[in-house]
């Protein structure tokens, strides 16, 4: 009644990251990452705000629907403001560095 041990497989390929090519900077991979963040941000401000209006107005919306909208743009929003002053840290220490 016991189950025979079976070997070990090789684990599936990991599949590699393309770097950047020559025509994409850095600097607009991170302002389309920058754009996205804030996109997002205030897509769930305006998910609350649009919960909160149908709520007010009576319409079909519960309350621990409204209350999790308004929750989710809080986080997001102290979550994207603690990255926005983690990255002006990290540059006002480059910026302080010595040649």
């Amino acid at each position: 009644m016991s189950i025979p041990i079976t070997p070990i497989r090789a684990p599936a390929a990991i599949p590699q990251i393309a770097p950047l090519s020559p025509t994409t900077s850095s600097s607009g991979a991170f302002r389309s990452v920058l754009s996205d963040a804030i996109g997002r941000v205030e897509q769930l401000q305006q998910n609350s705000d649009t919960a909160i209006s149908k709520f007010l107005s009576g319409e079909d919306e519960e309350v621990h629907k409204v209350a999790l909208a308004i929750q989710q743009a809080k986080i997001s929003f102290d979550l994207f403001l603690q990255v926005r002053n983690k990255v002006i840290s990290a540059y006002q220490a480059v910026m302080q560095m010595q040649m």
